[in-house]
């Protein structure tokens, strides 16, 4: 098992030193640290305007919605043992012809990601508070601490989203029992017991009050939702033979006022019949923006409810823009080459999907606006949401054509796409919390979206294919 880790490690390493170059893509972490160093020097200025027991809420969700965007391998289960990264072969590609169980491969592949994305992002996070703090005068207890509770709230996002991602990979009815036992159990712990929300996140639980007890209570919780996620998680196919009614055809009608219907049609028809459409909208979007909304409830009583949603809807907005990455990541586009079309025009198809799976955070907007109480303020969240949302969809496409899930970890890539999305998203929560009319302003995000995806198409038809 060590070998077959050590082999895999080294398989990621290669893959993407050699898509970026070795000195490039090992600057990463040391930029996530940067980040930190500088981030922790702006502490007295947010302290002004968020509690600091706010803010450590806010960095522990984000790490725990890390580890929920990292931890579906329920899902990605059959993708990785197949063609994750399109034309690169992984040893768990191998799984069939080696002499060693497909459990032991993926439980593996599983613990290799893991220490990767720890590498990668939680440590020099960590770090760089860590070294910054001396130069603030906080006492080193905070940094360390906080260090092994963003750690814990990234395995704990990571075990849980794991284990539902295996459950639904066996029965969609099982997950909507697991979801439903763990709302009620979570509610009569809070209106039946009183228990303090804090307490349902033992890595929150753990920061306020640092126990040996809390401390066990959560490293047991994370225990045993990875070995009950193992239990369950089958990376097998059933045989069975599925068939489909061609409707590619009806559904290129149907879309006949897009340009680029027939690539567009193709597009659903693979969401639909390898069933990413549904898990992916449930892992990757309802999942984190529930939490979300959660955190941001708890709030209500400081914030007015109006505030909440544009913040949201701006959250919603850069969540949504992932959604290219949903119908770009197990698109294999050596096979476009053959085909009478630019990369442009593929660009435009995955763009224009795109546009109509934005009708998923319309929805969830409308629902969060009406359930809150605010209906009014429905059509400014929207409005700012999908102009958000299609500015990092525009960014995306002029930085990374159609690899987003894999350029992103250029160190050059990633810088330009924090300068680009930081500064807009900040400026529009700010322009918000000045009044709710100033949400319709989302729409002068449109103005450089236009002139980057535009210049993003002349960019990657004068660029060779790389076939990743």
């Amino acid at each position: 098992m060590p070998e077959l880790f050590r082999a895999m490690f080294k398989e990621e390493w290669r893959m993407h030193s050699t898509l970026f170059g070795s000195l490039n893509f090992a600057l990463f972490p040391f930029m996530i640290f940067a980040i930190a160093f500088m981030g922790a020097f702006l502490i007295p200025l947010v302290r002004e305007v968020i509690e600091i027991n706010t803010l450590a809420l806010i960095i522990h969700a984000q790490f725990a919605l890390l580890g929920i965007m990292v931890g579906s391998f329920g899902l990605l289960g059959k993708e990785v043992m197949n063609r994750r990264f399109g034309q690169a072969s992984l040893i768990a590609y191998s799984a069939r012809s080696l002499p060693i169980s497909e459990k032991v491969i993926f439980l593996n592949f599983i613990v290799k990601d893991i220490v990767y994305y720890f590498i990668l992002w939680v440590i020099p996070f960590g770090l760089g508070f860590l070294i910054a703090a001396p130069f603030l005068g906080i006492n080193l207890y905070y940094p360390l601490l906080i260090l092994l509770t963003i750690t814990l709230s990234f395995l704990t996002g990571l075990c849980l989203v794991f284990l539902l991602s295996s459950v639904y990979s066996r029965s969609k009815k099982a997950l909507l029992l697991l979801i439903a036992a763990m709302a009620i159990a979570a509610g009569l712990m809070i209106f039946g017991t009183g228990t303090e929300f804090s307490f349902l996140f033992p890595p929150l639980a753990v920061f306020y009050s640092l126990s040996p007890v809390n401390l066990a209570v959560s490293v047991l919780l994370i225990i045993v939702l990875f070995t009950i996620s193992m239990i369950f998680f089958t990376p097998e196919y059933h045989s069975s033979v599925k068939h489909y009614k061609n409707r590619f055809i009806p559904i290129s009608e149907k879309l006949g006022f897009l340009r680029e219907n027939n690539l567009v049609a193709k597009d659903f028809i693979d969401l639909y019949r390898s069933g990413a459409g549904i898990g992916q909208t449930l892992f990757s979007f309802l999942l984190p923006l529930g939490i979300i909304w959660l955190i941001l409830s708890l709030m209500g009583d400081i914030i007015p409810q109006e505030s909440l949603l544009f913040s949201l809807a701006v959250v919603t907005g850069v969540i949504s823009s992932t959604m290219y990455t949903w119908l770009t990541e197990f698109d294999s586009f050596a096979a476009y080459i053959f085909l009478p079309v630019r990369t442009s025009d593929i660009i435009k198809a995955k763009a224009e999907s795109f546009t109509v799976l934005q009708i998923i955070p319309v929805i969830f907007l409308v629902a969060a606006g009406t359930l809150s109480g605010i209906p009014g303020y429905i059509p400014g969240a929207v409005v700012l949401c999908l102009s958000v949302s299609f500015f990092a969809l525009s960014v995306q496409i002029r930085l990374c054509g159609l690899n987003p899930g894999i350029l992103i970890y250029n160190v050059r890539v990633f810088l330009l796409y924090m300068l680009l999305i930081g500064p807009a998203t900040l400026i529009m929560l700010a322009l918000t919390s000045a009044g709710p009319v100033f949400a319709y302003a989302g729409v002068i995000l449109l103005i450089p979206a236009w002139h980057m995806i535009n210049s993003g198409f002349k960019k990657w038809d004068n660029t060779e294919f790389a076939g990743f």
